[in-house]
């Protein structure tokens, strides 16, 4: 029999994503459905796998006979909030999926904007002030990753390949060549301490919600930058701004935020020293992300294990 599949997105991507599954998997039976619709369709097809992103929770309760739930982004904390997820079917993630190239790339542009000072040079054109300054050398500026996965090793990657001096911190310990590895709440504050520039990749968990907070981010060099490439609620935004006035930190540039979109009343918006991009670091990738949830469907209908699988006691 067909395997049964059903994407639930929005209504922008149905009908790309619906095309591009068909064709990848020309022996599946495939039915999209707005993931916006605020109500459950009784009449709706029963599902074998089901493709999402951010769905009303309705979606889960006219979809009751499903062997495996693709999530297509990043984070699984909107799924893991919504109490219609039915915590029985495997929940699978995608693994990086083109995305971990394009994030390494935007933190790499953040670190060379950090060594060539243009954040000082762009308040001094404010000012109109003709001040040289000596470019920091990579090997100068000491950059931590926060997550060592898919994503953070990548970029955690890209950093040494430019002579930048990298740390990486994780849930376990990642030895990984020439970045220094730090693992568990005990090892943090070593990681943190001294740090000029912090990047943030890690998955929402209760563990790391509210981890970029003061008692943290105090432990950074003076004058550090703070980049958060994660979600927006791993940020005490309240502490960031009063260490940005303070003078404690230098700069930060943040690509998610605790309310998206941004609200226009924002400080972060008119902030001198906060770089605002719209969620853009790492955008999942319709082809590589297609055949990686294809290779996957095949592989459990062959009942074999597939990677991915979130672990709901760790969160990802």
């Amino acid at each position: 029999m067909k395997p049964r599949i059903v994407i639930a997105l929005g209504a922008a991507a149905l009908s790309k994503w619906s095309a591009r599954v068909q064709e990848e998997l020309p022996e599946a039976d495939v039915t999209t459905r707005d993931a916006e619709r605020e109500t459950a369709d009784d009449t709706a097809t029963p599902a074998d796998y089901a493709l999402v992103w951010r769905p009303h929770p309705s979606f889960f309760l006219e979809q009751s006979r499903l062997k495996a739930v693709f999530n297509l982004g990043a984070g699984i904390d909107a799924l893991a909030a919504m109490a219609t997820f039915p915590r029985s079917v495997p929940l699978i993630r995608l693994e990086d999926a083109g995305m971990a190239g394009p994030m390494a790339q935007y933190a790499l542009a953040v670190a060379l904007r950090y060594a060539y000072r243009f954040e000082e040079y762009a308040q001094r054109q404010a000012q109109r002030q003709w001040a040289p300054r000596r470019p920091f050398a990579p090997a100068e500026v000491t950059v931590g990753v926060l997550g060592l996965g898919a994503i953070g090793g990548a970029v955690a990657r890209a950093l040494v390949e430019q002579g930048f001096q990298v740390r990486g911190y994780a849930r376990t310990r990642h030895e990984s060549g020439a970045v220094r590895a730090y693992s568990g709440p005990a090892e943090l504050p070593a990681f943190l301490t001294g740090l000029q520039i912090l990047v943030n990749t890690l998955p929402l968990t209760a563990d790391t919600t509210g981890i970029l907070r003061r008692e943290h981010l105090e432990r950074l060099a003076d004058g550090a930058h703070v980049v958060n490439l994660a979600r927006g609620a791993h940020l005490d935004e309240a502490d960031l701004l009063a260490l940005l006035d303070a003078g404690k930190l230098a700069g930060a540039t943040l690509d998610v935020f605790a309310v998206e979109p941004l609200p226009a009343e924002h400080p972060f918006w008119s902030h001198p020293r906060v770089t605002v991009t719209p969620h853009v670091s790492g955008v999942t990738l319709l082809e590589d992300s297609v055949r990686q949830v294809a290779h996957k469907i095949r592989s459990l209908e062959r009942g074999e294990p597939v990677g991915g699988v979130v672990d709901w006691k760790r969160g990802y």
